[in-house]
């Protein structure tokens, strides 16, 4: 599952790609982009925005009424529309150039770059969320949507981001529940490329 990515197509491009709008200029390419970080996002208007990567669930609950701690970065497909701490969030797509995994021991972890065999642009499932700060400011959040890994994948990591073609993103950001749970599956096997790098290609983000 996407614990970092990049994204170095320039925010032009991603925009024309996806039929979306920049709010703000052009983003500098980013090669490391880690959870906590603001990162670009397409909401259901159609507008290329950014949130925050990591939705703190202040003031929701799990199943037994207990208050979620963690901060969610990456939310399960089987459950995302049905856990209670999911309750009333929005959908979104996050763009990419591609993800990366780690394996093996700690202190001696392979990483993993993962794109696509073609080259394009990914899209990842989203779902977001609005936390209020002490004060009253708005935070805009945004977490990601994993499910079972496809044949490319499955080696490096037993989870990977739900990814979408342009023809699903009508039905993930404004379909219906059923029709959404129905895209939310694994990537076609022999679409990814993944491949093993050095930590020094990580790069700052």
């Amino acid at each position: 599952m996407p614990g970092r990515f990049f994204l170095e197509t320039p925010t032009a491009d991603v925009a024309a790609a996806m039929g979306a709008r920049p709010e703000g200029p052009n983003d500098l390419p980013r090669r490391n982009i880690s959870p906590g970080e603001d990162i670009l996002v397409c909401t259901p208007d159609r507008v290329l925005k950014h949130m925050r990567w990591g939705m703190i669930p202040v003031g929701r609950v799990n199943a037994r009424g207990r208050p979620v701690m963690e901060t969610v970065i990456n939310a399960r497909s089987e459950s995302v529309f049905d856990k209670s701490a999911f309750s009333g969030v929005g959908r979104a797509i996050v763009p990419c150039d591609g993800w990366y995994e780690w394996t093996g021991e700690k202190r001696k972890k392979q990483p993993w770059r993962i794109r696509r065999a073609d080259g394009h642009i990914l899209y990842f499932a989203a779902i977001t969320d609005v936390w209020e700060a002490p004060g009253g400011r708005k935070l805009e959040q945004v977490a990601t949507v994993t499910c079972e890994p496809s044949a490319d994948v499955k080696d490096v990591h037993h989870r990977m981001a739900v990814i979408l073609e342009p023809d699903q993103f009508e039905t993930w950001l404004m379909g219906a529940e059923e029709a959404a749970r129905d895209v939310m599956r694994p990537y076609p096997d022999g679409s990814l490329v993944v491949e093993a790098i050095s930590g020094s290609e990580l790069g700052a983000s």
